[in-house]
């Protein structure tokens, strides 16, 4: 069993550090708030400051919101950076900037620790049933070393390439994500205006080429109006603003993620910061003046 430090207890880091401790790995804690009791009450050890948890683990893991977050953990005062020690490994499992991580990466090299960027898919759910989808980027040795402590977490496990690579692969997933997001909600929106049952419309396109986890998981928040948040949306404004940064740096057009975004930014002028990001189709609803189940005439 290793000895793991985990900072950053939230709606994703709170059940990932838990499967670690139910693994039977040793687990010194850090968190902004109070620590979680539940993994206290499980063995957890909580440490003052990061540089006490990296001087306890042998392998750290951070778990945080953005680049500045990552930023002041790693190196801030008493800080990660000031207590390891030559040989350990860092593990970032937030979503940031792939320009970054390979800056924080080549600081963590030199002070002789590996660096893996391990940023996760599969939102809250995927998180409390271990089946998160991991991508990763960082030397082989350093992924074989983690890669058991990874299963844990887990299911789609995959070494991209070298460091920055797994936050790279982690902006094009959510560009994804919110493009399906935005299409689901459009096509919810259409088929309940034109007075068809949504639910039931939701259930046949899952059996057709339509189908997505998307279409299944956000689809049925939509229906349901739960849009308490799995994903808030202020993350994935943030993963957008990364992808948009990133294509003006390439030189690529990026138009339909740009409108997510801008849906995006509607949504938090609205007041849903907060919201689950399946709650981008309040703004489409909004535009339509008319609500996913509402009754209606048809056209």
């Amino acid at each position: 069993m290793s000895k793991i430090g985990f900072i950053g207890l939230g709606i994703m880091g709170r059940p990932m550090a838990d499967h670690l401790l139910t693994a039977g790995h040793t687990l010194f804690i850090r968190n902004t708030g109070t620590p979680p009791q539940e993994l206290l009450d499980k063995g957890a050890r909580a440490c003052r400051s990061g540089s006490e948890v990296a001087r306890q683990a042998d392998i750290i893991i951070t778990m945080v919101p953005d680049t500045p977050d990552v930023e002041e953990v790693l190196f801030g005062p008493d800080g990660v950076a000031e207590g390891l020690t030559p040989g350990k490994i860092v593990v970032d499992m937030s979503s940031i900037s792939p320009i970054a991580t390979k800056a924080f990466a080549r600081r963590i090299n030199a002070l002789g620790c590996d660096y893996l960027d391990a940023p996760v898919s599969g939102g809250d759910v995927g998180a409390k049933a271990a089946s998160l989808t991991i991508m990763v980027g960082g030397p082989d040795a350093a992924f074989e070393t983690v890669k058991p402590i990874f299963e844990r977490m887990g299911k789609n496990i995959t070494l991209v390439g070298g460091n920055g690579d797994g936050q790279t692969t982690k902006v094009a997933n959510q560009i994804i994500v919110a493009l399906t997001i935005e299409a689901v909600g459009e096509a919810l929106l259409f088929a309940s205006r034109a007075g068809a049952d949504p639910a039931r419309v939701r259930q046949a396109l899952m059996g057709g080429f339509a189908s997505s986890r998307i279409l299944e998981v956000h689809g049925e928040r939509m229906v349901k109006r739960n849009f308490a948040p799995g994903f808030r949306i202020a993350l994935h404004q943030k993963d957008l603003n990364l992808a948009l940064q990133g294509a003006r740096s390439l030189g690529v057009s990026l138009p339909n993620t740009a409108t997510c975004q801008e849906l995006f930014n509607a949504a938090v002028a609205a007041g849903g910061e907060a919201w689950d990001h399946s709650g981008m189709v309040r703004v489409l609803e909004r535009l339509a003046c008319h609500e996913i189940g509402e009754k209606t005439t048809g056209a």
